[in-house]
């Protein structure tokens, strides 16, 4: 089928059916787009890289999920004081260790995402991580080589830190650039759909190792056995990325045929790769992306990984009992989260962040006073309050955070932001609490904390732009079929005059 005339007035038709698109192309200030700028999508591609990204993700949260469950185990094996929460805090402060390096991470592999492609950096960094966690399986006890058991637990968390710095920035960006405008809310959220298959393969596991195994055993062995698991899975990972191809945006600035898009955003001429102007040309940006992170970390991390450790060493439950109902949570999370990501694309990313936070801001301490009932209903119920709230964010983050930087420079800047805000709130989260509570003697603690966080978010939600169904910066429109690009070009003549 031909192309319409560019100069013909748009079909009504065709500007109802996609309003914010149309919109978006009436306000560029550049020359008019043709045909072959705009990408039509292979809905079989899309749907291989949005596999490929989210089993890196679901094996990120794992290896961070792990760790997390097994915290007291871990505090008895490397860090023999004596002194229980002494032991605890020695664990949370190892896990913290890894945040602090992902920064460093995030700043040595977006850049290099922006200059070499996404696919190539993203199997290298499913590799460090899988190394990382199956070495720290190996390590010896500090009963057998001593203080060197925690060292070199130290070097692989902070091995696992650096390599997941450029994970989800990339992925993210991966599944943003091949989605089409109008889904990418959708595909994006399954993004997170990994971090919670990730979360429950971690708690599922550590949950059976519990159930079968008594306290000498685990801390003898049984404690290694999840650890071991990820290097068969990073190799099924690093399997799929690599068949992958380059994500469809990258490719036209490759080829330099995303000039049309890069005039009509307003987009200074920026170097792929370059920190230093990243810094320079969006801290106001970094500084929003970093805002909607630590808010959108502090509460995910607060329920997804400190919540087992909060019921077994604050409020005296079994391991086994708090991680099997948060197995329950998660596995409801994980049926639900693709439907935000449509309502997102549907209503706005806006309002589902909004109420989000909104839901944690307001929710948050009658949660945990629920939570601290004796028994398992209100439990259940108060840690539903908080996973419907997180699920708003879960499912429309991954779509929102790649938005808000240009394509020449999405993977660093977004690595950049996005990882200093989870090195200083989200890593921390479990040992601030764990502090926090120890200081203050309040098991209410973390619901403050969350609340904290969640008033944080409300004010960068409310100072975002709206991206849903619009073109990502720096790129042209990218739809599912060839009939939305011949309407999209039409869509560019002038309005009729009557």
């Amino acid at each position: 089928m031909a192309a319409p005339d560019p100069h013909q007035a748009a079909d009504p038709l065709a500007v109802k059916r996609h309003p914010t698109l149309f919109r978006a192309i009436r306000k560029r200030r550049n020359p008019r787009l043709r045909r072959t700028d705009i990408t039509v999508t292979d809905d079989a591609a899309v749907k291989r890289a949005v596999k490929a990204a989210s089993l890196g993700n679901a094996m990120e949260w794992f290896d961070f999920g792990i760790y997390s469950y097994l915290a007291v185990t871990i505090g008895h094996v490397f860090f023999p004081s004596g002194n229980e929460t002494t032991q605890l805090l020695s664990s949370f402060a190892t896990f913290a260790v890894a945040f602090l390096v992902r920064p460093l991470g995030g700043m040595f592999f977006g850049p290099m995402g922006d200059k070499v492609g996404r696919k190539k950096v993203l199997a290298l960094t499913m590799i460090l991580m899988a190394v990382g966690t199956f070495a720290i399986g190996l390590i010896p006890s500090h009963a057998t080589i001593g203080v060197w058991a925690a060292v070199l637990l130290i070097f692989f968390r902070m091995l696992q830190g650096f390599s997941t710095g450029g994970e989800y920035g990339g992925a993210s960006t991966f599944i943003a650039e091949y989605a089409p405008d109008k889904r990418r809310g959708f595909f994006g959220s399954f993004l997170e759909f990994g971090t919670l298959a990730g979360y429950i393969g971690a708690a599922g596991l550590v949950t059976a190792l519990y159930a079968l195994l008594n306290d000498a055993q685990m801390e003898a062995w049984g404690w290694r056995i999840p650890f071991l698991v990820a290097g068969p899975l990073g190799l099924v990972g690093l399997y799929l990325r690599l068949r992958l191809d380059e994500t469809p945006a990258f490719q036209k600035l490759e080829g330099g045929t995303a000039h049309a898009s890069e005039a009509a955003d307003g987009v200074e001429a920026t170097a792929k790769g370059d920190l230093a102007k990243i810094f320079r040309q969006y801290w106001p940006t970094l500084i929003l992306c970093i805002c909607l992170v630590g808010a959108y970390n502090i509460t995910d991390y607060m329920l997804l990984s400190y919540m087992p450790t909060y019921l077994s060493d604050e409020l005296g439950y079994s391991e086994t009992h708090g991680l099997l109902i948060l197995l329950a949570v998660m596995v409801f999370l994980m049926l639900i989260i693709s439907q935000v990501g449509k309502l997102s694309d549907r209503f706005g990313r806006k309002p589902l962040l909004m109420t989000g936070m909104l839901g944690f801001l307001f929710l948050s301490l009658p949660a945990f006073l629920l939570i601290r009932v004796d028994g398992i209903l209100p439990i259940t119920i108060g840690m539903l309050m908080l996973g419907l709230s997180l699920v708003c964010m879960l499912g429309t983050m991954s779509a929102a955070l790649p938005a808000l930087f240009p394509t020449n420079v999405r993977y660093g800047s977004l690595s950049v932001g996005y990882n200093l805000s989870a090195s200083i709130f989200g890593g921390t989260t479990p040992l601030v609490i764990t502090a926090l509570i120890s200081w203050t003697g309040s098991n209410l603690m973390p619901a403050y904390y969350a609340m904290a966080a969640a008033l944080v978010g409300v004010i960068a939600v409310a100072c975002m732009k709206e991206t849903a169904q619009q073109p990502l910066i720096g790129s042209p429109p990218s739809v599912e079929t060839d009939e939305e690009a011949a309407e999209l070009v039409q869509a560019q003549a002038p309005e009729p005059k009557f």
